[in-house]
C-alpha cells in the first residue's frame, strides 16, 4: 500500500468516526429511544470505565495470569465496596489508594 493510500485510508476512518459521533448529537433531538434503550444506555460509562480498569488491576504485570498475591486486587475490591455504600469518589480513591500503599508496603 502506498503512502498515499495509507493517508487517505486515515483520512476516511477519521470521517467515519467523526461522522458516527456528529449523528449521536445531530440526531438527538429526531430520533427517539426506546425506553429499554435509553435505560441500557444508563450503564455504558460504568461498563467501559470496568473494560479499562479491571486488567490493569487483575494482570498487575500484564501476564495473562491472576494472582491472589497482587495487593490490587483487595485494594480494588475494597475500594468498590466504599464506593458502593458511600457513593463518593473521593473516599474511593482515598481508600483506595490508602489500602494500595498500605499493602505494598506491608508486602515488601
Amino acid at each position: 500500500m502506498s503512502e498515499l493510500a495509507q493517508w487517505g485510508l486515515f483520512a476516511l476512518i477519521g470521517a467515519g468516526t467523526f461522522a458516527i459521533r456528529l449523528s449521536f448529537i445531530e440526531l438527538y433531538g429526531v430520533l427517539r429511544i426506546p425506553p429499554l434503550l435509553r435505560r441500557a444506555l444508563l450503564y455504558v460509562p460504568a461498563s467501559v470505565l470496568a473494560a479499562l480498569v479491571l486488567p490493569a488491576v487483575v494482570y498487575q504485570d500484564r501476564p495473562a495470569v491472576f494472582d491472589w498475591h497482587n495487593p490490587q486486587i483487595p485494594a480494588a475490591l475494597l475500594a468498590a465496596l466504599v464506593a458502593w455504600r458511600t457513593r463518593s469518589a473521593l473516599l474511593t480513591l482515598g481508600v483506595g489508594m490508602g489500602i494500595l500503599w498500605g499493602l505494598k508496603s506491608w508486602m515488601a
